[in-house]
């Protein structure tokens, strides 16, 4: 094997440690989704809060009641005043986003061992193959 064999099986372990620094690279993106959804979810409970008192209220809560995503129900018609409500659901909304966010990074680490092992494995394959290639020739 040449060097255009050897050119080419390089380039080919380089592909699949691309593949890992891609995974990574959905993972950066992955992990910051429970983040984003609490801060979309404590917007709303925030504009819960502003529409209380104004003409068109029952509007914008029907407005706000897909942004609030399971905290509707509680937040809308459960039990108390309406501050007390959005206080104990951004308090509960917090906690439910932390345990998600705890449990998507652990999901990811899995996946990038898992990658990185195989990547591994693959290429000291690869390079075991154009080791014994380059024997028999030579």
């Amino acid at each position: 094997m040449g060097k255009n064999g050897s050119a080419a099986w390089a380039g080919f372990l380089a592909a699949a440690f691309l593949v890992i620094g891609l995974v990574g690279a959905m993972g950066i993106f992955a992990a910051q989704v429970p983040f984003e959804r609490a801060l979309a979810r404590d917007a709303a409970l925030q504009q819960v809060l502003e529409a209380q008192g104004l003409p068109d209220t029952a509007e914008r809560m029907a407005t706000l009641r897909p942004a609030l995503g399971d905290s509707a129900d509680h937040v809308l018609f459960g039990p108390g005043d309406i501050r007390t409500r959005v206080a104990t659901e951004r308090s509960r909304m917090l906690a439910a986003f932390g345990h998600e966010a705890q449990g998507e990074g652990f999901r990811l680490r899995i996946v990038l061992a898992v990658f990185t092992i195989a990547g591994a494995v693959f290429g000291i394959a690869i390079l075991a193959v154009v080791q014994r290639a380059q024997s028999i020739k030579g």
